[in-house]
């Protein structure tokens, strides 16, 4: 597919491939390194079912490594946007760009609360919520769960900054630090290993920029399993409550 897909643009095609995640990019790294990412072709790779929410298909299927896999090669750009209405915005803004990009996201139906006419500017983060205590950035359907752990957070007498990075390469290092430097510590969010990821993105433009109390909401370094999408969320960490328990530790850390 992945090799099809960039013999197509040398005929001037704009090739999107459609499949698993996992399939996507794991079994065909190769192709995508070498016919895509080094050739800088114009493919949209564009990967369904990632993270654990894939459910009852189990570890096989239930890649968590995609985005580190991806943000490592060259010239790829990379996308996790949040909700239908931003998937749609994605989809039209990729077709736009010119290059390798990788657009993921999850089998789960999931609430649809960003705008349907929104403009989606890649490399561009879209700050949610205004705080002064803590930012949280969030990528994919973990922005909804941020969403969630945000309202608990104000219950609790806790003002959140809630930054949708639906970028994650390249990222945007300007909303990161103009936030932090008001707030002065981050939580990350993702349906993705720790190693690699958004986290890794994050901290990578902190140490070199303005060093910051973090912590993750992300899979420790471990494989998924079969279950239900609901279960393995709250089993691997990555529901609106572990959210909530990683800001109130940030926050002490300040």
């Amino acid at each position: 597919m992945m090799g099809l897909a960039a013999g197509m643009t040398i005929g001037g095609k704009i090739p999107f491939t459609g499949t698993f995640a996992n399939f996507s990019t794991g079994r065909v790294y190769d192709q995508i390194r070498q016919s895509i990412a080094y050739s800088e072709k114009n493919v949209k790779i564009c990967a369904s079912h990632a993270g654990v929410t894939l459910g009852e298909d189990g570890a096989t299927h239930q890649i968590l490594e995609d985005i580190g896999m991806m943000r490592m090669l060259p010239n790829m750009t990379v996308i996790n946007p949040c909700d239908y209405n931003q998937t749609k915005a994605a989809t039209l803004a990729i077709a736009d760009h010119e290059g390798p990009v990788y657009l993921r996201f999850g089998r789960p139906k999931v609430p649809v609360f960003t705008t349907e006419d929104q403009k989606f500017e890649i490399g561009k983060a879209i700050n949610m919520i205004e705080g002064s205590d803590v930012t949280i950035f969030a990528t994919g359907h973990l922005v909804w769960e941020a969403v969630e752990a945000e309202a608990i957070l104000r219950e609790k007498g806790i003002s959140v900054e809630l930054i949708n990075i639906h970028t994650i390469k390249p990222i945007d290092e300007e909303a990161i630090l103009k936030s932090v430097a008001k707030t002065g510590c981050v939580v990350t969010a993702e349906e993705h290993q720790r190693n690699g990821g958004l986290g890794d993105a994050v901290a990578q433009v902190l140490a070199q920029n303005n060093p910051s109390p973090q912590e993750y909401v992300a899979v420790n370094d471990k494989f998924g399993e079969s279950g239900k999408p609901d279960e393995l969320m709250k089993k691997y960490g990555l529901d609106a409550e572990h959210i909530v328990t990683a800001v109130e530790k940030v926050i002490k850390r300040k």
